[in-house]
């Protein structure tokens, strides 16, 4: 009995102790609507924040023992949903520029032609006037704009306006001249110069490699170094800002960005997102080793700035009508689309840089686009070894119903950004016809084992990851529309979309044991919405907005402040 009291008095104060010892919180969240997305806990009330980490998730009785006053940040969630941040997994992030003239969602070309001129009468003669995202299926007449559009108020100045997807150019007879292309001019491979019909003149359409013809002739502003380097430091704090206003707390950069760039920004504390960027694709041996270098010097075990995948064009666009198609399209039976390189050629860099351990990414829109980019990533399987490689298909969008269980057998991540299907569905089956059935097929590849991950494409589409998650959920159009949408078969749940955005990001850079999820261990990398995404009409989810961004445990975003 004595022993037994002894006993008993010993592990009371081995619990009052330890009790005593929990620690506090820098930040708690309390009385939340908390959607986890860890499959063992997926609801709570509660987080708690320790430095970068996530401590606690619970209850919020449970979580009030976290904090301590003076010390403690408290944010009361009043029953708002409570997500892990958006992680968006194919983003060209960078710098904005302040002069940039803004396209998107223009109907009137009239518009175009009114936002050039006003840039103009701000510049200097022969200062480059640039701007983008204009898409020509939207349109009232749904034509290609042409450089009539644009010359009689640009006379003395290049003028260079990119499609929203960035796969075609419009510019003026100002940039034709001084880049020397005139009816004569061939397309290079993978390219068109656009010409009337009638007259064989460039109409200052250039589609895919036809871009690189282009010579300004753009006079130099006369900045001084501090002036173009605070004009740019200013551009990259513009990008974070709307990234940190939207929920992004992590972006996934293909292709190249300036590493030294986002490190000066985190010295100084001014990183509010997490930074993957990469390199172009190729099978160059000195060129992987140098890539090898920043592989080592920005790792996959950090946790603000890495090293991120290798990437490759193999087509183009559907909107561009140069995506890679087995079969014609539909409205231009003249051609199949174009291929950004030959197979083997494109094949002989995927096995390469297989060989050396790293991952891929691979923009494939088409369905042969896509096949070829699966039967690359099989070759290097079978010459190189089976591995955890993550490589990944860039949008995965028309696919040919035999590939969809290629994604699962080979382990290739489907990167997808669900804007593209409310924005193409308007001129898809236009292109391709019955071949549309295969685009952004996300429940099928779901159903076939594929592991997918979800982005945006910015700034080929907004950054806002509320119409990727309408997108996802609605497949409408953004205006919305009757009927269940379009291929509703292909449909995602809210909670499946928001998986995407977060943990399936994750997965696919390798970071699915610390990221996407709202769990102890994991980074406190959080959202509160001002609406509840799981249960708002579908109306209201694109006027969703985020209260609090909270990147490493810091609020970096909010609203009203």
């Amino acid at each position: 009995m004595k022993n037994s009291i002894l006993l008993l008095s010993i592990v009371i104060m081995t619990i009052s102790c330890s009790g005593s010892k929990v620690k506090k919180a820098d930040l708690v969240i309390i009385n939340g609507k908390v959607l986890t997305i860890d499959r063992d806990n997926p609801l709570a009330e509660a987080v708690a924040v320790r430095g970068e980490s996530i401590i606690a998730v619970g209850t919020s009785r449970e979580i009030s023992s976290f904090i301590e006053k003076g010390l403690t940040r408290v944010i009361d969630a009043s029953g708002r949903l409570v997500i892990p941040g958006f992680n968006d997994a194919h983003v060209h992030f960078g710098p904005l520029d302040p002069d940039y003239i803004e396209l998107r969602y223009t109907t009137d070309p009239a518009v175009i032609t009114r936002k050039v001129k006003e840039q103009v009468e701000k510049s200097k003669p022969g200062q480059l006037i640039e701007g983008g995202h204009w898409e020509h299926e939207m349109f009232n007449d749904r034509k290609w704009p042409s450089k009539e559009l644009i010359d009689g108020v640009s006379p003395d100045n290049p003028v260079v306006l990119s499609r929203a997807d960035g796969h075609s150019v419009l510019v003026n007879s100002y940039v034709l001249k001084k880049s020397g292309i005139t009816k004569d001019t061939p397309d290079p491979f993978g390219g068109e110069i656009q010409k009337d019909p009638v007259t064989g003149e460039p109409t200052g359409i250039l589609k895919e490699s036809a871009q690189r013809f282009i010579k300004t002739g753009a006079v130099n502003l006369d900045r001084t170094p501090a002036e173009e380097a605070a004009r740019l430091k200013q551009g990259y704090l513009l990008a974070l800002k709307e990234a940190a206003e939207y929920g992004v707390t992590s972006v996934q950069i293909p292709g190249s960005a300036d590493f030294i760039a986002y490190e000066s920004l985190q010295a100084e504390g001014s990183l509010t997102s997490r930074i993957d960027i990469g390199k172009p694709l190729t099978d160059d041996t000195e060129r992987l080793k140098q890539y090898d270098e920043l592989r080592k010097k920005y790792p996959a075990g950090g946790n603000w700035i890495r090293f991120g995948y290798l990437k490759a064009f193999i087509d183009g666009t559907i909107g561009s009508g140069t995506a890679l198609m087995f079969e014609p399209f539909t409205d231009n039976p003249a051609t199949s689309g174009l291929a950004m390189m030959p197979y083997g050629e494109f094949e002989r860099m995927v096995v390469a840089a297989d060989s050396m351990g790293f991952q891929i990414g691979v923009h494939a829109i088409g369905d042969k686009g896509n096949n070829w980019t699966l039967n690359a990533y099989e070759k290097a399987l079978n010459l190189n070894g089976r591995r955890d490689s993550r490589h990944r298909d860039e949008h995965s969008q028309t696919l040919s119903q035999t590939d969809i269980p290629r994604f699962g057998e080979l382990g290739v991540i489907a990167s997808m950004q669900p804007t593209h299907c409310i924005s193409d569905k308007r001129f898809c089956e236009k292109r391709i016809g019955e071949r549309s059935k295969g685009a952004y097929a996300w429940r099928s590849l779901l159903n076939a084992g594929a592991r997918l991950a979800f982005g945006t494409d910015y700034q080929v589409e907004p950054l806002n990851p509320m119409e990727g998650l309408y997108a996802a959920v609605t497949r409408k159009d953004r205006l919305g529309e009757e009927g269940e949408g379009w291929f509703p078969e292909e449909k995602l749940t809210m909670e499946e979309a928001i998986e995407l955005y977060t943990l399936g990001s994750a997965y696919a850079q390798f970071m699915e044991d610390r990221k996407g999820i709202i769990k102890p261990g994991y980074l406190a990398d959080i959202v509160i919405t001002d609406r509840d995404l799981l249960t708002i009409p579908e109306d209201q989810i694109m006027k969703t907005k985020v209260d609090y961004t909270i990147t490493g445990g810091r609020v970096v975003w909010e609203a009203g402040r």
